[in-house]
């Protein structure tokens, strides 16, 4: 039997730093990893960690030269270089280095690259939890490290999952993007849960591993949160679950219970204030379905005007404020400090111009206000809103002729005139017995066709009259003072379409609604004069505003309107109607769970392709909403109603291929949707 051959290592030895050179035979070329300077730092702080290797230099004769090659350890040798040029390291320090004289130097360098075994995440998740139990701070950790701090967290955050998991992500069990959402939730009774449910299950995508781990919080971007603010929250003993690898918008408030009595407990606080001013009724809610003004007459208030004091202030910030803009007209951008002072002016200036709204004692009597939470969590109140069981009565009045206004319809009835006593009229009489009720109406209808035909020679006073009586219908619920019968019709949506509120364009309309109610006059009566007194622009605005109140392009299963719709098809392609920048998306709310199963694939099918449809297509419907979801964002996909077809192609040929949907049954809730429909059409 033959002894097999020991192993004789490779020679250690000190080298001078001015006898070592760089190779030409180390296979790194490309930069990767830490750089140079951080290396430097490291060494800096901890010395050389790992011995370069190196191979003699040689000279033509084969003889050794003194100077060292490395053909391993380059960017080392790059760092101790730039200590050295620093002055921190002496030129001849010696540098421990493995000295090497067998095989090829390329070896040697490839050997070491391809060999060295990288660190596995979770080791570096344990060290920084072992460097932080042995008293270091996570600000020590970054820089030892040259990390950020919030990279030292996540890691710290990871090595606190549960064991379990950790050990099934060391036996690539698992994924590093599923490990990181298992840490929204620090509970590791529930992480091991949530685990064993979903581990043999199809959908393990880490949104659907946050989502069971945040079931029943409420995020904290929630209006209830806003309102009662998240330090409030947890103070009173509330906890917040935070996600430090991705976005969260404040994370998960954990106990809706205390979260709910908070919101109660605030609304009443503010209640209170709001009661104090006298109004006859007050309503709280959360939140109220929108439209839910849309039968109460509206009374206006007048803004409270300035006091002296506070005109001359304001005309002081006015003066200042117009001062720096000529100061620094013709400067680039402006300095830091002038621009935080013109937005220090702005904000006072709007707070002085932001007036309290003063109502007459009549107006509380029979008024009142709703109380809620607005999309952004700061208290809404909507003031001066009268039922209609509220208003005043408001008795017949008898003119002599005999006619009479009927409270409830304002309609004009007059009592039918006898024949005989017109036609037999004493031509004695002296002329104080007024008109009879048939000349009136005769001579009346002359002097309507009259106007009409002078009217319709005048173009924009025919603009003003249809105007005037538009606003009349349109902002003053009981207004009768035109002449001109046009009644426009705006149907009120709500019921039709849950969270209406909540979209950008509904907002845009109500506010318009809002500023051309504040600008006209209280009473209708003096309607006419106001407008006649406006400028053209302003006219043309609120005309526009007016007209689009009417527009309905809605499609009801009860009320087919074919030629109304194709003309909404048309109007919207002339405006370049585009939904996806009117801020419309495809959400659970919106679209993606009242629809098929068949309905949602097609459409990620159409916005994503075959492979993201194929791999959601297994999920349950709940699920397959939530990823569909997550993969619809920012595709600008549409449904088909809400398409806008350009005016250059075929109104009539869709956009985009119209999917079908397999012939698959739709859901129940779809189901009863249409049953009910097809009812209220009966």
């Amino acid at each position: 039997m033959t002894k097999s051959k020991k192993i004789t290592l490779s020679a250690s030895r000190d080298i001078p730093f001015n006898k070592l050179v760089l190779s030409q035979a180390n296979v790194r070329h490309v930069k990767a990893g830490v750089s140079i300077e951080e290396l430097a730092e490291d060494i800096g702080r901890r010395t050389l960690l790992a011995s370069l290797t190196v191979r003699p230099v040689l000279d033509d004769e084969g003889a050794e030269t003194g100077m060292f090659e490395i053909p391993a350890g380059g960017r080392r040798y790059r760092a101790l270089e730039r200590l050295v040029k620093q002055r921190r390291l002496n030129k001849t320090a010696p540098v421990p280095c493995i000295v090497r004289t067998d095989g090829l130097a390329e070896e040697d360098s490839l050997a070491e690259n391809i060999q060295r075994a990288p660190l596995h995440p979770l080791d570096q998740f344990r060290a920084f939890q072992t460097m932080r139990e042995k008293g270091k701070s996570e600000e020590e950790i970054a820089a030892a490290f040259f990390v950020s701090v919030n990279v030292v967290k996540q890691r710290l955050k990871l090595a606190a999952v549960s064991a379990t998991l950790l050990d099934a992500y060391a036996e690539e069990e698992m994924t590093l993007d599923q490990l990181m959402a298992f840490t929204v939730n620090p509970d590791h009774e529930r992480q091991e849960q949530v685990w064993d449910a979903i581990k043999q299950h199809y959908n393990k995508q880490p949104y659907e591993i946050r989502r069971m781990l945040t079931e029943g919080a409420v995020r904290a971007s929630d209006r209830r949160a806003q309102f009662v603010g998240l330090d409030n929250y947890v103070e009173a003993g509330g906890e917040v679950l935070r996600d430090l690898f991705q976005t969260d918008d404040g994370g998960w408030l954990q106990d809706a219970t205390l979260l709910e009595t908070m919101v109660t407990e605030k609304l009443n606080e503010e209640v209170e204030a709001i009661r104090a001013e006298g109004w006859h009724w007050i309503e709280v809610g959360t939140d109220f379905p929108y439209g839910h003004t849309y039968d109460l007459r509206r009374i206006r208030g007048e803004a409270q005007p300035m006091s002296e004091e506070e005109e001359k202030t304001y005309e002081a910030l006015k003066t200042e404020y117009d001062k720096l803009e000529d100061d620094y007209a013709e400067e680039d951008e402006l300095p830091e400090e002038i621009d935080e002072r013109l937005g220090e002016i702005e904000t006072a200036m709007e707070a002085l111009q932001n007036r309290p709204i003063r109502f007459e004692a009549d107006d509380y009597a029979i008024a009142g206000a709703f109380v809620s939470i607005d999309g952004s969590g700061g208290l809404r109140v909507e003031r001066g809103y009268v039922r209609p069981e509220d208003e005043p009565a408001v008795e017949a009045e008898d003119d002599p002729e005999g006619t009479t206004v009927d409270p409830d319809t304002d309609d004009a009835t007059t009592d039918a005139p006898d024949p005989v006593t017109d036609q037999d009229e004493d031509e004695d009489d002296d002329g104080t017995k007024p008109l009879s009720d048939r000349l009136v109406c005769e001579l009346t209808v002359h002097r309507t066709m009259a106007l009409r035909d002078a009217l319709a020679n005048d173009p924009q006073l025919a603009m003003l009259a249809f105007l005037h009586a538009m606003v009349l219908q349109l902002f003053y619920h009981y207004g009768q003072d035109s002449c001109v019968e046009i009644s426009p019709r705006s149907t009120q949506f709500g019921s039709q379409a849950p969270n209406l509120g909540e979209a950008a364009y509904v907002q845009s309309i109500d506010l318009g609604i809002e500023t051309w109610a504040g600008n006209l006059p209280k009473a209708p009566e003096d309607l006419w004069n106001a407008l006649t007194e406006w400028d053209s622009d302003s006219r043309d605005a609120l005309f526009a505003h007016c007209v689009a109140m009417t527009v309905n392009a809605v499609q009801e299963p009860h009320h087919r309107k074919p030629r109304q719709i194709a003309h909404a098809d048309i109007l919207a392609s002339t405006l370049g109607l585009d939904m996806v920048k009117a801020g419309w998306t495809p959400t659970a709310d919106s679209y993606l769970g009242r629809v098929t199963k068949a309905q949602i694939l097609a459409a990620v099918r159409e916005a994503k392709g075959d492979k993201d449809a194929d791999r959601i297509a297994g999920l349950k419907k709940p699920d397959m909403v939530e990823a569909a979801e997550e993969l619809l964002a920012g595709t600008g996909w549409l449904p088909q109603p809400l398409r806008t077809v350009p005016l250059a192609a075929d109104p009539y040929e869709p956009e985009f291929e119209i999917v079908d949907d397999g012939g698959v049954a739709p859901d129940e809730a779809s189901v009863e949707d249409e049953e009910a429909a097809l009812q209220a059409a009966e």
